[in-house]
């Protein structure tokens, strides 16, 4: 009667996340195959009623009787049938849901693998508690874990691992880096000892915020910028002290979102403002220690991961590139960008300020999205300036395309 089947083709698919309309497809599909077998099975098994007021002859019993057993195999048959459907149906939701974890990451690390370190095994190995349950938590056991996406880089994540316990930390900032750039992140705890920094030189606060740290710690890399939000360049750039006053002198303490070598938060403190910068270490430059050296507080996160704050504690937040900046090669993702601004709005305190930097946007298109995106939130404009990156300030294989710059000052609303 038919059978339902999957091909694979050549092993690409592409999936929309799991949505009640899909849910509910599903449930159509299995409700039209159990009405469709219903039919036949009325179709097979229906015969006119005999009426007759004669006794049975025993042809006519006996032809009752055969089809009453023809009736039962066909019901029996059409059992057996939906059956093998339904068993299809299993098989072809539990390929497809398959090849979308191998397409999310959202595989288990498989730790029978010869090459997985026995440190990263003794790691995510569930371990007992000492002295039993947790009244507290209610636990017995403690569970760690890794980022799904470690899982396409299990090489990486096990050459991490692989180090001697309770020895010094081996010196691979370059190999956490490839990690947490692969979205592996947060990384898997180690049981080794914090290597000895250099610290010559190391001034007292503020000074240190301008002096030139050493090359000892920073070998010849320069992340100072003097003019930054201090000289303004352009219509799209705002002083400090002019977005200080839209608050009215409620700024305390900030967060900068890929904030780089730590300016933006140098300029602040001398306002008397603590900034948080979150950093990456990238291209092999000591961006975090360059940020430490100079009084202020680094921390390692990527943009993808939730803030670890907690709710409504920043007057202010600042960010430039946010997901897409000037040299970012990824494409503009409009999802990515949702959840940030949805963490960001977390974070900040109500009436508190969203400096939004100088925002790179490919094209009008990208500009209409994050716009978009920014109005669904309701937060007030108190500043809102849309302007053109000029041609000479390109690189030279840009000339000939436009950069649109968004800066914007924002304050959040007061929700009920």
């Amino acid at each position: 009667m038919g059978s339902v089947s999957l091909k694979i083709g050549d092993g690409t698919a592409r999936f929309q996340r799991a949505t009640f309309c899909s849910s509910s497809l599903h449930i159509i599909m299995l409700v039209s195959v159990l009405v469709t077998n219903l039919f036949a099975l009325y179709a097979f098994t229906y015969t006119p009623s005999l009426h007759t007021t004669a006794t049975p002859t025993p042809l006519l019993l006996e032809e009752q009787r055969r089809q009453q057993k023809h009736r039962v195999n066909i019901s029996s048959l059409i059992s057996e049938h939906v059956a093998d459907i339904l068993r299809q149906i299993k098989t072809s939701q539990s390929k497809l849901s398959q090849i979308e974890r191998n397409l999310l990451g959202y595989n288990t690390l498989d730790l029978s693998k010869p090459n997985v370190s026995s440190e990263l095994k003794q790691f995510l190995t569930r371990h007992r508690l000492p002295l039993g349950r947790d009244s507290r938590k209610g636990i017995t056991e403690m569970v760690s874990s890794v980022a799904h996406s470690c899982a396409q880089s299990d090489e990486l994540l096990s050459k991490y691992m692989s180090y001697k316990p309770r020895s010094i930390c081996p010196d691979d900032a370059d190999l956490a880096h490839k990690l947490i750039s692969r979205r592996c992140h947060p990384l898997p705890r180690r049981r080794c000892l914090g290597r000895k920094m250099k610290r010559p030189g190391i001034v007292p606060f503020p000074t240190s915020l301008w002096k030139p740290v050493s090359a000892e710690i920073v070998g010849g890399w320069n992340g100072f910028d003097k003019l930054a939000f201090a000289n303004l360049r352009g219509k799209n750039d705002f002083s400090i002290n002019d977005v200080l006053s839209l608050s009215g002198g409620g700024i305390r303490i900030g967060f900068d979102i890929d904030g780089g070598s730590g300016n933006f938060a140098a300029r602040m403190a001398e306002k008397g403002v603590t900034v948080i910068t979150s950093t990456l270490n990238s291209n092999g430059n000591p961006v975090s220690e360059f940020v430490a050296a100079r009084g202020l507080f680094p921390l390692e996160i990527t943009p993808e991961q939730r803030f670890p704050f907690y709710n409504s504690v920043f007057d202010l937040v600042h960010t430039t590139n946010l997901f897409t900046g000037e040299e970012e090669k990824d494409e503009f993702h409009p999802e990515r960008l949702e959840f940030l601004m949805f963490d960001i709005d977390r974070i900040l305190r109500q009436g508190g300020l969203f400096w939004l930097d100088n925002y790179h946007c490919a094209d009008a298109r990208q500009k209409t999205a994050v716009t978009t995106l920014i109005e669904k939130f309701g937060y007030k404009k108190l500043k809102w300036v849309v302007g053109e990156k000029t041609k000479q300030d390109l690189p030279s294989g840009k000339r000939n395309s436009k950069i649109l710059l968004l800066s914007a000052v924002l304050q959040k609303p007061t929700r009920s």
